[in-house]
């Protein structure tokens, strides 16, 4: 069974937006881990399981975040130009939520 919905002209599949939301969540989750294994030697004020929370916080704020490439097709645009436009704006607010996600996620221990 095929579960989609309509939003203004574009008839979006929900199988759609999970691949995209799990490719964002993917991104996000090696862009923290970098940052969160790269730590050699943690501050001892840190508590013990300060890792779960980046880990955690940044993939899903980057998953939501890269549901703004759906822009093009919720808007309905013509034309090649507008088309690349949306594309730039998209890939602005994607990295704007991975940015959002980091920080959130790493408040308090490595962002302080």
């Amino acid at each position: 069974m095929t579960y989609s919905f309509r939003l203004f002209s574009a008839e979006i599949e929900m199988k759609d937006v999970l691949k995209r939301m799990a490719l964002g969540a993917l991104i996000g989750l090696v862009a923290i881990s970098l940052l969160v294994f790269g730590v050699d030697d943690p501050d001892p004020s840190w508590p013990a399981n300060w890792r779960v929370r980046p880990l955690l916080v940044t993939p899903f704020v980057t998953a939501l975040g890269i549901l703004s490439f759906y822009l093009k097709d919720i808007i309905g645009v013509k034309g090649d130009w507008p088309k690349i436009f949306l594309f730039i704006l998209s890939a602005v607010l994607f990295l704007i939520s991975l940015w959002l996600g980091t920080v959130l996620g790493l408040d308090g221990t490595l962002w302080n």
